[in-house]
């Protein structure tokens, strides 16, 4: 998955679009519960070098928020790394590189989304 079909699938499964906080970092977007304004999903490109890949220039990632349980279990899989920028006991990054399949994601995002649906205000 990339980025336009992620965005495409959070817009038409939870009824929300993605919002860029910062001028600094244009093609960061942040997508939140329209309830409780929590935030479910980060779409960034980083640094390859920061996501642990060889190369020079950028590469798309997402983070999510997940249940702690299951983040030991992910990082053992390539795709997968600790969250980038946020609190790595109950977010994590999926680099958007073809390496996790489409279904996983949509299924994480969905996940994200109802862990933050659980959420008080």
């Amino acid at each position: 998955m990339d980025r336009r079909e992620i965005t495409e699938f959070i817009e038409n499964s939870f009824g929300v679009e993605g919002e860029r906080l910062w001028a600094k970092f244009p093609d960061y977007v942040v997508f939140r519960n329209r309830k409780n304004k929590k935030w479910f999903a980060l779409l960034a490109d980083v640094e390859r070098s920061r996501a642990g890949l060889d190369g020079d220039g950028k590469t798309d990632i997402i983070n999510l928020k997940c249940d702690p349980v299951f983040i030991g279990s992910l990082l053992h899989n390539e795709g997968f790394m600790p969250a980038y920028h946020m609190n790595k006991n109950s977010w994590i990054s999926i680099i958007l590189d073809g390496r996790v399949s489409g279904d996983e994601i949509r299924d994480l995002i969905c996940l994200s989304y109802e862990i933050i649906e659980k959420k008080k205000k």
